[in-house]
């Protein structure tokens, strides 16, 4: 037993086979977890971070609970300083606000009931008033991967300490995207139930019609687990509501028509990114279907450019007034729009009919399919940010404000990297009375994703005799590339003859070579297959990327036919 043993990478699943396989115990896990947080103080992820006397006696309450019956025995989880935890302060990243609650929030009571154990307040956007994470007193969260960009907001601390190894879950809540933005910026899942779905009883309002808890995980089955633990109608909850969670694979695919709008420094990344998980999609074979997303765009310009932003004013008004310099500027500007002279009663009933139009017409789209946007189309500098805070922040909500005003349930989803530790991230969308269908879908998408991107530069090429072997493993072609001019190619005097790449520190060439991706599961007997000299390695490509692929022991150059001046093995076998 060892607190070394504790994977870095928490996930149910990990931490499950661990503690029967006596590798680590409970305690050991909340001890590196609570030197984990030490380690990342600077990054500003929690209000009340993982100390052992407050975690204490929920590790003693595991002494009266059985695993068997359990199912989340002994898993760390955190919580957003929105919701409250009995006995912890609730501060909702505003110290004037702070209140200590006598009972747990109904969905972090059922958590306990199943097993998990509470380990610490994570920090939000102020009120959860942003989606970008650099709202808050207690300092701008910083990205898991890369501390220069934003972790996305509000739920900011409960990503960033799962992607960083904290818990192996973690609550936030949802109004316009806030558990879904932060999971994409950090390479995590990030579900939302459908409103009601899940008690929001105890959690600090936003918009209480809409406000969802939710969760971030690493996997698609963590947050399947927390769900089954969480769901259900609770008394408490005026909001809540029994939904029915009967899955299936959708039957259509739903793309937006054109381009969609991507910003921020890396716009033009992350719209490569967007295209490739439509090509994933593509060639998944499922039905795909476009549809006009712009009546999303309008329903989400209502939630706060329109009176409906004067609920979020309702719930904070008599705080704001009563305690005048206790918010940041920005989350008062944001408040205070709700008391705009325009936002009257008939306008939000107008607000509220179009709507219900909008409404209808997304449900006649959803019925048996699911919608895939991007999480996000852009992200920012913590700096640019901070240089333009209103503006920055519209942006991240393009594609995740609509939802909750609409009645979908979403789940955010990995989708690959758009840059080196940038993750990019798509959302799949259903109806509430779908919304078990959302995990399938994603299970299903992940899985093609699931492939590994291979540099090819002869026989194995399209057209060539050993193109029937990468297809028969599941490979498909993805582009045309070059390699870096590091490499010298041979045509070796094998029967048939085979192109050998040699990389040489002196006197190399650009070779043509093409990309294929192949599954996983297929990957090992594909690297079996090939015989000596010959061997997969890394190679670099012109535009500096490095991927598997076939490379030559130098050795087999000997006597060999130099051919690089051909430029490649297509060339050189036409010139023969």
């Amino acid at each position: 037993m060892s607190i070394q043993a504790v994977p870095l990478g928490l996930s149910i699943h990990a931490l499950q086979q661990g503690y029967r396989s006596s590798s680590f115990t409970p305690q050991e896990v909340i001890a590196a977890i609570i030197r984990r947080a030490e380690r990342d103080s600077g990054m500003n992820i929690w209000i009340m971070p993982p100390e052992e006397e407050r975690i204490a006696p929920y590790l003693e309450g595991l002494k009266g609970l059985d695993p068997a019956v359990c199912p989340l025995w002994g898993i760390p989880f955190a919580v957003k300083d929105n919701i409250d935890v009995a006995g912890w302060p609730v501060t909702a990243a505003c110290p004037d606000y702070a209140y200590v609650p006598e009972r747990h929030a109904p969905v972090v009571e059922r958590l306990i009931q199943a097993g998990a154990i509470p380990v610490g307040k994570t920090n939000l956007d102020q009120f959860a008033t942003g989606l970008v994470g650099t709202r808050s007193p207690y300092g701008e969260t910083h990205n898991a991967l890369r501390p220069e960009l934003i972790s996305g907001g509000s739920s900011s601390g409960s990503a960033v300490c799962v992607a960083r190894g904290q818990a192996a879950f973690a609550l936030g809540t949802d109004t316009a995207g806030s558990g879904r933005v932060p999971a994409a910026l950090n390479g995590l899942v990030g579900y939302k139930p459908a409103v009601g779905a899940w008690p929001a009883a105890g959690v600090v309002p936003a918009c209480r019609s809409i406000d969802c808890v939710t969760v971030f995980a690493r996997h698609v089955d963590d947050a399947a687990a927390v769900d089954a633990a969480a769901r259900g109608w609770c008394a408490d909850d005026p909001y809540s509501a029994d939904r029915p969670h009967r899955g299936e694979q959708p039957k259509t695919w739903l793309l937006p028509q054109g381009r969609p709008e991507f910003f921020g420094p890396f716009a033009a990344e992350y719209e490569a990114a967007w295209e490739r998980a439509k090509e994933t999609i593509a060639r998944s074979g499922v039905r795909v279907q476009q549809v006009d997303v712009s009546l999303l765009q309008e329903a989400a310009a209502l939630l706060y450019e329109g009176p409906l932003v004067a609920e979020r004013w309702s719930a904070l008004a008599g705080f704001i007034e009563a305690h005048p310099g206790s918010t940041f500027p920005v989350t008062e500007t944001i408040l205070r729009s709700g008391t705009q002279a325009e936002h009257t009663a008939a306008a939000l009933f107008r607000a509220q009919h179009r709507l219900a139009e909008i409404r209808r017409v997304v449900r006649s789209w959803l019925r048996q399919a699911v919608l895939v946007l991007p999480t996000c189309g852009g992200t920012w500098t913590r700096e640019q940010v901070g240089a333009d805070p209103i503006g920055t922040n519209s942006k991240m909500g393009l594609y995740t404000n609509h939802c909750n005003l609409l009645d979908l349930s979403a789940l955010a989803i990995p989708a690959g990297q758009a840059g080196p530790e940038l993750p990019f991230g798509v959302t799949l969308f259903v109806l509430p009375e779908e919304e078990a269908n959302l995990a399938e879908a994603a299970r299903f998408l992940l899985r093609q994703q699931d492939t590994i991107r291979v540099a090819v530069c002869g026989l194995h090429m399209r057209g060539m005799p050993l193109e029937p072997q990468m297809t028969g493993l599941g490979a498909v072609f993805a582009e045309e590339a070059q390699t870096a001019p590091v490499y010298r190619l041979y045509k070796l005097a094998t029967e048939p003859p085979k192109p050998g790449l040699v990389r040489t520190p002196l006197g190399g060439a650009p070779i043509a070579v093409e990309l294929w991706d192949m599954p996983v599961e297929s990957f090992g007997r594909f690297t079996a297959s090939i015989p000596a000299p010959l061997g997969i390695g890394r190679v670099e490509l012109a535009d500096g990327r490095s991927v598997p692929g076939f490379v030559c022991e130098a050795y087999a150059a000997e006597g060999a036919l130099d051919i690089t001046v051909s430029g490649g093995w297509r060339n050189a076998m036409a010139e023969v």
